[in-house]
């Protein structure tokens, strides 16, 4: 988890957050959630994403949806999901709301 918050923070990822959803469901334990401030960005931050696990922990997504439209890209790395949003998507889809039972944490961007 700390790698791809570094990722993101490293391509200056809007809105970061982590929603831990151990105890609540059995399929995977955290959603990392991040904004991109349009495709190309949702694309950089989504590359750059999968990457830095991939030379940290030597470790690719299990699936990847979204790369054609960049409005939504999600990478399943098992217990781990992240989601890279454009603005518009993540107001629309609103994970924050219908996870609002998980136990939230806003990691703070590097100085």
């Amino acid at each position: 988890m700390e790698a791809v918050l570094r990722a993101v923070d490293d391509k200056a990822g809007i809105d970061a957050v982590v929603l831990d959803l151990r105890g609540l469901v059995d399929s995977f334990d955290a959603l990392i959630l991040v904004t991109g401030r349009g495709d190309r960005h949702v694309r950089t931050l989504a590359e750059h994403i999968e990457s830095e696990i991939a030379r940290a922990a030597d470790v690719r997504p299990r699936h990847v949806e979204g790369w054609a439209s960049a409005q939504w890209i999600a990478l399943d790395y098992s217990d781990v999901i992240v989601h890279v949003f454009d603005p518009v998507a993540r107001a629309y889809y609103d994970l924050e709301h219908l996870w609002n039972a998980a136990r939230v944490h806003w990691p703070q961007p590097t100085p």
